[in-house]
């Protein structure tokens, strides 16, 4: 096993005879013995294996304007323990947070070693992807089918109107300050829906997280 994944295992303090129970991303099961830890190997004695679908029947795609620092880290995390699909960081006019070439790249792996983490903590057997990161205006142009949602606090729908059944979204999350306003123009004419969370403003990381929430229950697996 890879050196996260021993890391992992000496957070869990796991020792050498105990069980242990691993995914390879298939959405597959698989029971085993650890066999042997240190610091950067584990190796383990796999025993037999099964399907086990954790997945929502909801497919969710967060495009999520990028953050600062932790911020996307946390978004990221928390977001894939809700049930997310697939992330794509995106480029946007407010967009705070300036990464190019190497930079963004080191740090697409980084977010893509979050997804993983996130996976071995909340059970899911099958990791998200991370995209490379894109302009807004060339993931909102992106052929997709089902609903393609963008929050905007004067909107006059909520996820509670929105018509059942709905088995694949497209989730638009913008940057701290807001979409401006030729953006959230660009993203109507793309075919997104506007809706509308609630009475209060909430932060970036704070407003995906509430969002995902909603659509799992309303339509996906929580609740």
């Amino acid at each position: 096993m890879s050196e996260d994944a021993a890391h992992h295992l000496r957070v869990l303090r796991m020792a050498p005879g105990q069980p242990i129970e691993l995914f390879d991303g298939s959405n597959h099961i698989y029971s085993a013995q650890l066999e042997g830890l240190d610091k950067k190997t584990a190796v383990a004695k796999v025993m037999a294996g099964e399907l086990a679908d954790r997945e929502s029947p909801l497919h969710l795609h967060l495009g999520q304007v990028m953050s600062r620092g932790e911020k996307m880290e946390f978004t990221i995390q928390k977001s894939i323990e809700l049930g997310v699909n697939v992330i794509t960081p995106l480029f946007s006019e407010r967009c705070g947070v300036k990464l190019e070439g190497e930079r963004l790249a080191k740090k697409i792996q980084q977010w893509q070693k979050i997804a993983i983490g996130a996976c071995e903590q909340c059970g899911r057997n099958s990791v998200p992807l991370i995209r490379d990161a894109m302009t807004l205006e060339d993931w909102c142009a992106e052929p997709a089918d089902g609903l393609k949602l963008n929050l905007h606090p004067r909107a006059r729908q909520s996820i509670n109107t929105l018509a059942l059944p709905v088995e694949s979204i497209r989730l638009l999350i913008g940057p701290e300050g807001g979409l401006s306003a030729p953006e959230i123009d660009m993203t109507s004419r793309q075919g997104f829906t506007d809706i509308l969370l609630g009475p209060r403003v909430l932060r970036t990381e704070t407003t995906a997280l509430t969002a995902i929430t909603a659509l799992q229950v309303r339509f996906g697996d929580l609740g």
